[in-house]
């Protein structure tokens, strides 16, 4: 793999310096932390003196055992630091100024509402009312251009009028609060309109979130040390065991563990945690190597942020509910945590799992770390989980060259409150959908993507002779890895997400959901997203093939409206040739300065390709190396997963194979679109959008279908 050089670098830590590119051979060397001592004499220096001179540097140089370079680095980096302190102490002074006169602004406005005219005791002339006729049919003239646009893109797309294509089933909306509101005159449907605010997932009615804080007794974190030091004892006897323990499957020689075995060696005062008898019990376990040292990987186990960046495919939401206990600094050895998590498959078909876990990690020995999650029982929430994580994790053993061999234990109790869809059920109830071979699998893509985006290769081949520079590589990596991210948000099922659904399952079972968006590096408006699951026969290597060919891309992408589109950029961020990031652009077009983003990803457990249009002075400046975290983003894209099925699909000699030498018959594709139907923040959402939408998402489908030789029911 041509970013394997950089894996090993990610857990060290440097002493600073310049980053132009004179640099980038020094970047190389191995880095060296300071010890106490030094960094203690280095702050003691830095308060007398922040700008020492060369001779006071070679003093400290000879002191410490440092070279006069480090030295100058080290107070360089000071400087930097320091000065971001005070930035940022300004800013927030600046912020709480900018909230006291919003705040006065708004007293303000409410008590001219109460005022009265001394003359005749009645509210006063309203002097403004020109103003604001003049402003409701600036934004009626606005909503029929966002109307015009949305109908145009899918008249084209689709090949016919939007007035002839077949009805869509009734949307199920009677338990919102709806409005009639009538455009009359600016080309807007009087149909019935919907007021965001009175959402559930408004900003004015949050959700009562279920990580908020707890309080946690000392009586409380007694308990948690001892469940986690016992959780951890049965974490290593089940991965360092094998017979009787575990037995080698006969299907797909995988590792299942011997219940009867299990109970007898780990006897517990009931046998399951849940009461109801559909009680179903997952445990797998399996292990590779992954391209990161064992500390880094520890690091970011341990950091519920990290952890979420990760795993983006496989965890909706983490946060750190408590930190029960530190650990040591550096190791994180003895470190306790609480935290909540969400367990998702990217389908709107499978819910999501919640778990309320102490995860604790201990240094076994010298390179060599255990994490343990076991779930905990927190009062107040124990009727939402209807997940019971057993004793659960990983065992990290460094290895040469900066990688490390990681084993990894799935173990969870499940109550199913609802039957699994037919066409999850084999795949989930096998646990391959939340089971080790999944999270192993995952680690190692994420690991590679890591690395490279560490190297500082400015190799032609991977980067198509258009990025210039290794920060614009990362910047643009950066760029990708947050659309994925927004794109696995959209599609999960998580009830946490400020987002509220539309309509459930129609003929085609699309879910559509609504939500107001005002983040950081999303179009501001009201975003609908709509996704469907649908299996076809065909193996899941050739379905991502389908999807990545740019020869095939005009017969289902509507953003290039049938034109054929040509690679203008490319970065690999992976071995698979099929882990890369490209920069589209199509023929043909009339929106020239209109730019496709591209981010695919394969692994043994299935598939990823994320798309989103970005104009092109947006993509300078990520090429350029900019911070793009405010380029706003709104993806779309294809998950395609293995339906769990043993015998093989289509006969091509591509099908997809998992690491133990099965292969998959059938593929399951989760198809989701985001459309900003309106960039007004107090407009309602017209719910013809929503027909709309529909109909995309089931033209696409048939499309797909047709386009791979599958029949269309």
């Amino acid at each position: 793999m041509d970013c394997g050089s950089g894996g090993g670098g990610l857990g060290a830590s440097g002493s600073g310096g310049d980053h132009d590119s004179s640099d980038l051979s020094r970047r190389k060397k191995p880095y060296h932390r300071h010890t106490a001592h030094q960094i203690q004499r280095l702050e003691s220096m830095f308060k007398e003196c922040p700008h020492p001179d060369e001779k006071q540097r070679l003093q400290l140089s000879r002191e410490l055992g440092l070279a006069p370079r480090q030295i100058k680095f080290w107070f360089q980096n000071r400087r930097t630091q320091m000065k971001a302190q005070h930035e940022r102490a300004d800013n927030s002074a600046l912020r709480a100024e900018n909230d006291k006169i919003r705040c006065e602004n708004i007293a303000i406005r409410e008590a001219l509402k109460n005022v009265i005219c001394p003359s005749c005791g009645g509210p006063p002339a309203n002097e403004d009312s020109y103003f604001d006729d003049q402003k409701m049919r600036m934004e009626n003239a606005q909503l029929k251009e966002e109307l015009d646009r949305v109908s145009s893109i899918a008249a084209k797309y689709i090949g016919r009028p939007i007035s002839q294509l077949p009805p869509v089933q009734p949307v199920h909306i009677s338990s919102l609060d709806f409005r009639m509101a009538s455009f009359d005159g600016y080309g807007v449907g009087a149909g019935p309109s919907l007021d965001l605010d009175l959402l559930p997932g408004s900003s004015s009615s949050m959700p009562n979130l279920p990580f908020q804080p707890v309080v946690i007794s000392d009586i409380d974190k007694s308990l948690m040390s001892d469940i986690s030091a016992n959780a951890m004892e049965e974490l290593l006897r089940l991965l360092q065991t094998n017979e009787p323990l575990w037995i080698k499957s006969t299907n797909d020689g995988k590792d299942a563990l011997n219940l009867e075995s299990y109970e007898r060696i780990f006897p517990k005062p009931n046998n399951t945690h849940f009461k109801s008898p559909n009680i179903r019990v997952e445990a797998s376990r399996d292990s590779g190597v992954v391209i990161m040292n064992g500390l880094a990987l520890v690091d970011m186990f341990m950091d519920s942020n990290k952890w979420l960046e990760l795993f983006p495919t496989i965890v909706s939401i983490a946060k750190t509910i408590e930190v029960i206990s530190p650990g040591m600094l550096g190791t994180h050895s003895g470190s306790l945590q609480l935290m909540y998590e969400e367990l998702q498959v990217l389908s709107p078909l499978v819910p999501t799992r919640e778990f309320y876990t102490l995860r604790y990690c201990q240094q076994i020995e010298q390179g060599l770390w255990a994490i343990v999650n076991v779930s905990y029982d927190l009062p107040q929430f124990a009727s939402q989980c209807r997940s019971h994580r057993l004793p659960s994790g990983c065992l990290i053993q460094d290895m040469p060259n900066g990688y490390s061999k990681v084993t990894w234990l799935e173990h969870v109790e499940i109550e199913d409150k609802t039957p699994i869809h037919r066409l999850y059920r084999d795949l989930v109830h096998s646990g391959s959908a939340f089971g080790a071979e999944r999270w192993l699998t995952t680690l190692q893509r994420m690991c590679e993507w890591f690395a490279c985006l560490m190297v500082s290769s400015t190799s032609t081949r991977d980067l198509g002779g258009v990025i210039p520079s290794p920060d614009g590589k990362r910047s643009m990596m950066k760029l990708a890895q947050r659309m994925v991210n927004n794109f696995c948000t959209s599609v999960g099922t998580s009830n946490s997400h400020r987002s509220t659904t539309l309509s459930g399952s129609n003929e085609i079972g699309v879910r559509v959901t609504v939500h107001k968006s005002s983040d950081p590096g999303q179009p501001n408006g009201i975003v609908l997203s709509a996704a469907t699951t649908f299996w076809l026969p065909v193996s899941p290597q050739n379905v991502f093939n389908f999807f990545k060919d740019e020869r095939t891309r005009p017969q289902w992408d509507v953003l290039s409206n049938g034109n054929a589109v040509q690679e203008v950029a490319h970065i690999a961020n992976g071995s698979h040739p099929g882990n890369c990031i490209s920069v589209l652009r199509a023929f043909n077009t009339s929106h020239n300065n209109m730019l496709i983003l591209q981010e695919s990803c394969i692994d043994s457990s299935g598939s990823l390709v994320v798309y989103c249009p970005v104009d092109l002075p947006a993509i300078n400046v990520a090429m350029s190396g900019e911070d793009p975290s405010y380029i706003p983003l709104l993806p779309s894209g294809f998950t395609i997963t293995p339906d769990g099925h043993l015998e093989q699909g289509d006969g091509a000699s591509t099908s997809s194979s998992t690491g133990h030498g099965r292969s998959s018959g059938g593929s399951l594709i989760t198809v989701a679109f985001q459309i900003l139907v309106s960039s007004l923040p107090s407009a309602k959402l017209n719910l013809d959008s929503v027909t709309i939408v529909n109909n995309l998402i089931g033209t696409t489908v048939q499309q797909i279908k047709a386009a791979l030789n599958c029949p269309s029911s």
